[in-house]
């Protein structure tokens, strides 16, 4: 039945389509398998993507020719940018997505790339020989031979699912739980833990009194993920709105009389749960001096009266959540389609990894997603990119597709995965990128596509797109420098903002630098500048003012970088024995051995390596 793949990606979440879709699309032969063909690309929890430094992952992803930025604009039913009053640094896009659109778009995204067959089967095990897999094993008894292996299995390792005292084996709320392959990477030498995640109930919307709570709408101005996005397109979309109401004292008072059953505070959890996305009852416990906890109410789609409750995850007995529910403003007469559980599953730490996701120990198999530690869809998404790329290049000897700290939010997580590993889920924040700066929402096509185009993934339509913006945005600054503004030009303007009024006629570049003062607000002041911005597109606009208003920034970060690659130039032999440097630490040598670092810039990001280890590893290898 089968021919012999260049590559197998196991597990169709948002890890295995994009790798799925990206081997395929490189021009391997590739076979995803999946145990349920309905539910490709799932939104097993709430149904958005993107957020804070998660958005600017989208962005990058589809920069790089993946396809989650074009299917969450495909089935948005909401859009904001996050952080608008912070700098731009800091923006984040975030869609609200209907939840079965979302997955159904994506399953016709894979039905239509070529070199892609699809197989709904469990893998239960891998074929390995000499340190090398050569394909997988099925519950029907299959053998399936590739020359490489995906392995993008979420939470259904080993799945074990919970409601107050009641557990039972499962990879989401009614689907199977997969086994074999855990115990199988175990025998041949790999390192695996337990982790937890949760979800919140399900609502019935017609149930709910939205008089009672907050509305929150969308932006007026509907940007998207996508950089192929036909802007005019976006913003015929009719938003829906979300809510937020309040949990309140009497609602924690009730969630309490369950904590004696919560398999979490009785220890039948052993996993450790997502730090910044705990559990209703983990809230309570933990920020016992909190009266109030936030709660959005989020609809799952256009054609659904399901709503999902964020902020109220919970593993409690169903009978506690019902009860708490219906004493939170606007629920008061409340109906649920689902009781929150809590689902507890087998991860593999990342320290195994190498920067391609291909695991140290067996040659062409390579981990994404959740098996890595990772919580969140966009993490999950742009390692199954990662991965699905570099199995192509493995088997077709080209070479590995890395990304670096100061490239993108992809590379930070990955070099945080393989040096720091995870003993909680890992999910991304702006704070963890170092060169923020310029790793912004806005430009990761022009830091990305080039990277994408070389490798055979981003189109010609992206490159040419990437092209129009660098010259827009270089010819619009070379013409602002011939522009002058005079006193009486800006006067009613800089009062209006309140900034210092001018006592010359100054350049409009110069002008731009002060912080309350817009391109657009100059360009109302000057009829020749709004000639000159007549015709340019909003993303160029916005390119050109940031570069100007925060040229400093960009350009202090980029000496930063240019320090940090000369410690990445420092090549350390993939055979070095560290054994033999007597004035290590116990600790930075157990790391170093363990780890293998390839350079001396990644042994000092190493976990428990401390300063002087390095110096001293620099030095030697000096020598």
């Amino acid at each position: 039945m089968f021919p012999e793949y260049d590559v197998i990606v196991v597990g169709a979440g948002h890890a295995g389509c994009e790798a799925a879709a990206a081997a395929a699309n490189l021009g391997s032969r590739t076979l995803l398998v999946t145990m349920n063909m309905q539910t490709i690309a799932q939104m097993s929890c709430n149904p958005a993507m993107g957020g804070i430094a998660k958005g600017q992952i989208v962005r990058e992803i589809d920069a790089l020719g993946g396809y989650s930025g074009i299917v969450s604009d495909k089935s948005m039913v909401q859009f904001r940018m996050l952080n608008k009053s912070k700098g731009p640094a800091m923006w984040s896009p975030r869609t609200q997505n209907d939840r079965h659109l979302f997955a159904s778009t994506w399953r016709s995204v894979l039905e239509q790339t070529n070199n892609l067959d699809i197989w709904q089967d469990s893998v239960t095990g891998l074929i390995v020989s000499r340190g090398t897999v050569e394909g997988v094993k099925t519950q029907l008894g299959m053998n399936i031979y590739g020359k490489s292996v995906v392995l993008t299995n979420g939470t259904f390792l080993n799945g074990v699912i919970h409601i107050g005292e009641k557990n039972f084996g499962g990879g989401r709320i009614g689907e199977s739980k997969a086994s074999g392959i855990t115990e199988q990477l175990v025998e041949l030498g790999f390192e695996s833990d337990r982790l937890k995640t949760g979800t919140p109930p399900r609502l019935d919307g017609r149930s709910l009194d939205y008089s009672k709570m907050e509305r929150q709408d969308g932006d007026t101005e509907v940007v998207g993920f996508s950089y192929l996005s036909n802007q005019k397109e976006l913003a015929k979309i009719e938003q829906l709105p979300c809510w937020i109401t309040y949990t309140d004292t009497k609602v924690h008072d009730t969630l309490k009389t369950g904590f004696d059953k919560s398999p979490m505070f009785q220890g039948r959890i052993e996993g450790t749960g997502p730090r910044y996305c705990p559990s209703i009852e983990d809230k309570i416990n933990r920020f016992a001096e909190r009266e109030r906890h936030q709660l959005f109410v989020e609809p799952e789609g256009w054609n659904t009266v399901e709503i999902y409750l964020n902020g109220f995850s919970t593993s409690l007995p169903e009978e506690v959540q019902y009860k708490a529910l219906k004493q939170i403003p606007g629920l008061e007469n409340m109906k649920m389609f689902r009781p929150g559980y809590a689902i507890e599953y087998d991860y593999f730490p990342p320290t195994q990894l190498q920067y391609t996701l291909e695991t140290k120990l067996i040659r062409n198999l390579f981990f994404a997603g959740q098996i890595n530690g990772t919580t969140g869809y966009e993490e999950a998404a742009c390692q199954g990119l990662i991965a699905g790329i570099n199995a192509h290049q493995n088997v077709h000897g080209k070479e590995a597709f890395v990304l670096q700290r100061d490239e993108a939010y992809i590379g930070v997580l990955i070099d945080d995965l393989i040096n720091k590993g995870t003993d909680e889920p890992y999910r991304m924040f702006t704070s963890r990128a170092e060169y923020r700066t310029l790793l912004r929402q806005d430009n990761a096509d022009l830091r990305l596509t080039p990277k994408g185009f070389l490798l055979g993934l981003a189109s010609e339509e992206r490159l040419f797109h990437v092209k129009q913006k660098e010259e827009g945005t270089k010819a619009l600054i070379e013409k602002m420098k011939t522009i002058g503004l005079r006193p009486d030009q800006v006067e009613s303007y800089f009062l209006k903002e309140g900034t210092t009024p001018l006592e010359e006629k100054t350049n409009s570049i110069k002008l731009l630098l002060r912080p309350t003062v817009t391109l657009l607000g100059l360009a109302s002041c000057s009829q020749e500048l709004q000639d000159v911005i007549k015709d340019v597109p909003q993303e160029t606009l916005e390119q050109v003012e940031i570069q100007l208003k925060y040229q400093t920034y960009i350009d202090k970060e980029r000496e930063m970088v240019q320090k940090a690659h000369a410690l990445e130039d420092m090549i350390i032999p993939s055979d070095f024995n560290y054994e033999q440097v007597k004035s290590l630490s116990t600790e930075g040598k157990q790391k170093f051995i363990k780890i293998k670092p390839r350079t001396i810039g990644q042994a000092g990001r190493i976990s428990g390596v401390n300063p002087t280890d390095v110096q001293i590893l620099m030095i030697y290898m000096g020598r």
